[in-house]
């Protein structure tokens, strides 16, 4: 249940903004391919969440993470007296004339704004060890952020992609714009064959450069990923994408990529085999060590620029991830 969720901050620091959730599973995706109706379906475990972080507010997250509000502006909403500490900018002076008492006019957001929604479907994704592949998890936290962004009338958009090609979805407001983007998912999710990436695959980085293109300014951005190939030309664009957008990381891993089991265990790539063995210390370093090097450089592109870092153990329960984030429920 969602109550037994065990929260677990990947480091003390007060400048970390990456959370990393252990859940007693509830729903987790399952196979090496995704179901189409269980995407559909997946609307119903995420009614009742915003887009919008609640976490750092419940000690959930930590750090410097920005809450700006870049959406289409503000919408007003009502007059009262002049509180020390209000902007004198917001002032409103007829009414300040009128009663020869100074007000100030409060504001609130406009909630429609655009969401893109980047989801790496490439051949590295295209693997798992326990419940499901990489890149089901992928597909299924993608359909569930658009369905929690179709519920706050927010325009949705996607860009989803595999080795090859991509699908831009551009944002749109309403059940049509959702259903493509689940559609989309499922249909790049059964393109996947084999978990080696073939010559000449796109990078993040090229998809970066896309996002660039796509998104425009006051966008949330949302990117599902397992961030593999982050690179310094990533770092570059990520940090132009947050000038003028918000940006939500959501890493997704397997097990057994931070940590290769002692047994004895024969692994493919389809066409060979060969038996790798968890006892031979100097393989288990470096093999973690891979992983460690790369999570470490996204955390501090992360803190660096206080872009929330979500980091997701595929074996985790994603609905209970997101009301950990966007409700404050646990």
């Amino acid at each position: 249940m969602p109550s037994r969720n065990r929260l677990r901050q990947f480091s003390n620091n007060k400048r970390n903004s990456e959370v990393i959730l252990s859940a007693r599973q509830d729903f987790i995706p399952t196979g090496a391919y995704s179901d189409l109706q269980a995407l559909l379906n997946t609307r119903f475990l995420v009614s009742g969440l915003k887009l919008k972080l609640v976490g750092p507010s419940k000690g959930i997250v930590n750090g410097p993470i920005r809450t700006r509000f870049r959406g289409r502006g503000m919408e007003f909403e009502e007059v009262r007296i002049y509180q020390p500490g209000d902007d004198i900018r917001t002032i409103d002076w007829r009414v300040t004339a009128r009663t020869r008492v100074p007000h100030t006019k409060l504001f609130t957001e406009e909630r429609e704004r655009p969401v893109v929604i980047l989801v790496d479907q490439r051949s590295n994704m295209f693997f798992g060890s326990q419940v499901c592949f990489k890149s089901v998890y992928a597909s299924t936290l993608g359909a569930m952020l658009g369905w929690i962004g179709l519920s706050q009338n927010d325009r949705i958009g996607a860009l989803v992609f595999n080795d090859n090609e991509q699908c831009d979805v551009r944002p749109k407001r309403g059940k049509h714009a959702q259903l493509e983007l689940v559609h989309r998912l499922n249909e790049f999710n059964h393109k996947l064959t084999s978990p080696i990436a073939p010559s000449g695959s796109l990078s993040l980085s090229n998809m970066f450069k896309e996002t660039l293109r796509i998104a425009r300014p006051g966008s949330l951005v949302l990117i599902i990923s397992d961030f593999h190939d982050f690179s310094a030309e990533c770092e570059q664009q990520l940090g132009s994408i947050s000038r003028h957008s918000d940006i939500t990381l959501f890493h997704t891993f397997d097990p057994i990529e931070t940590h290769w089991p002692e047994s004895e265990l024969v692994v493919s790539d389809g066409k060979q085999k060969m038996r790798v063995s968890g006892r031979d210390n100097a393989f288990q370093k470096q093999y973690e060590a891979q992983f460690r090097n790369n999570k470490s450089k996204l955390t501090h592109f992360a803190n660096k620029h206080a872009i929330p870092l979500v980091s997701m153990d595929i074996t985790t329960d994603p609905a209970s991830v997101l009301r950990s984030i966007y409700s404050g429920r646990k």
